[in-house]
């Protein structure tokens, strides 16, 4: 391998000295690193075959038992993925293969009772993940099968106790899948649980675009997603800056704010953009619902809890609709449980006593932060009034 690639030598030379001296963890760490090393996965598969696959099968699993499973694991997914990596070599039938890479993790599944469920399932997301990118036959089943059964994995056997890896490759399997089964609803919530377990220096860039592009149209057309704080304090939406996409940044903060008046201007002003999203376009009546909810919630929150008591009107001027619809979108409000409270139709008004929570933004934990600070006073003054008032029992 040195001869093969000799800007290599000394990764090759350190790797031949652990062995020797039988320090198995420094040798799995050695190995991890190298294998995972984007540009020298490139020179280990431009040509003479793919040399990461013979280190795998000379090195690695003659001494296996010996390794920590998840690292074993960890090494074979690289291993995997390098076989993706280039064409197939001429006269060579491991490179760019993905039979052969599919072969180097079902070799190792086979082993599922000395890897333990922590480095099975980890095996288990990349080959579903492996799977989904070759788009192969009956690939959909298998893998929500898989999804399936590693759900309960990590509910049971892992919980609290897997390395994050585990919970981000998983994760990472079961947002692939539904994006590409839907509904954008589930794909959104797996790619926020991917995000909470993935550190996003480990993303490249384009990754992190399309994620960011992804999420953000999954969180405008999904169903049952009010909840805008959680992705726009997330920092992978920065990605969207100085980019083709930062359009759709400008929506998901105007969807953030609640502003119907300001989402009319920006879809006028993207127009074309917009048109160019079919999920945004199919899904047009349900986005235009979204906002009118979200601006009705935000309404509602901004009030202080003493003063919840709407009138029609101008719950229809703020949210941008006919005083006539006023009633429909309460009830839609209620029955998706956005809201909790009662309507009198007689008076026009709405009470209300309960809204959804949410992950707020600075300026919302601002408003909430004065709002206690005035409560406290409130109780203050209550307490040296009814003081004031009841004899003492002295």
């Amino acid at each position: 391998m040195s001869a093969l690639h000799p800007d290599l030598s000394p990764d090759y030379e350190k790797i031949s000295t652990l062995y020797t001296s039988k320090l198995w963890h420094q040798v799995t760490v050695s190995i991890l690193e190298f294998v995972s090393n984007p540009s020298k996965t490139l020179r280990c598969t431009a040509e003479g075959g793919n040399s990461y696959l013979a280190l795998f099968h000379q090195i690695i699993l003659p001494i296996d038992k010996k390794l920590n499973p998840l690292s074993l694991a960890r090494i074979a997914s690289a291993v995997a993925n390098s076989l993706l990596v280039v064409p197939a070599v001429p006269g060579s039938s491991t490179g760019g293969d993905g039979v052969a890479a599919r072969a180097v993790l079902e070799n190792l599944l086979e082993k599922k009772a000395e890897l333990g469920p922590a480095a099975t399932l980890y095996t288990e997301s990349k080959l579903a993940l492996l799977k989904l990118t070759l788009t192969e036959q009956d690939t959909m089943d298998q893998v929500k099968d898989m999804i399936k059964a590693g759900s309960k994995i990590l509910d049971s056997e892992l919980e609290g106790s897997a390395d994050t890896i585990v919970h981000s490759a998983f994760y990472e399997a079961s947002m692939t899948y539904r994006k590409m089964a839907g509904p954008p609803e589930a794909f959104y919530q797996q790619a926020m649980l991917y995000l909470n377990y993935t550190p996003l220096d480990q993303m490249s860039a384009d990754d992190k675009y399309h994620l960011a592009t992804g999420i953000s149209l999954a969180a405008l057309t999904g169903d049952g997603v009010f909840n805008f704080g959680e992705i726009l304090e997330h920092p992978i939406l920065a990605c969207l800056n100085d980019t083709d996409n930062k359009w759709l940044l400008e929506l998901m903060h105007v969807f953030g704010d609640g502003n119907v008046n300001e989402f009319r201007s920006v879809t006028t002003k993207y127009d074309a953009q917009i048109r160019s999203q079919p999920a945004l376009v199919s899904r047009a009546d349900l986005v235009q619902e979204k906002i009118t909810l979200i601006a009705l919630v935000n309404m509602i929150f901004e009030r202080p809890s003493a003063e919840r008591t709407l009138h029609f009107t101008d719950i229809a001027e703020r949210i941008s609709v006919s005083l006539e619809q006023v009633e429909w979108v309460i009830m839609r409000a209620l029955s998706l449980g956005l809201i909790k409270g009662a309507m009198d139709q007689v008076d026009g008004t709405v009470t209300v006593t309960w809204v959804v929570p949410r992950v707020l933004n600075q300026a919302q934990l601002k408003a909430l932060a004065n709002r206690f600070g005035e409560w406290a006073v409130n109780v203050s003054k209550t307490k040296d009034y009814m003081g004031d008032r009841i004899p003492s029992l002295a």
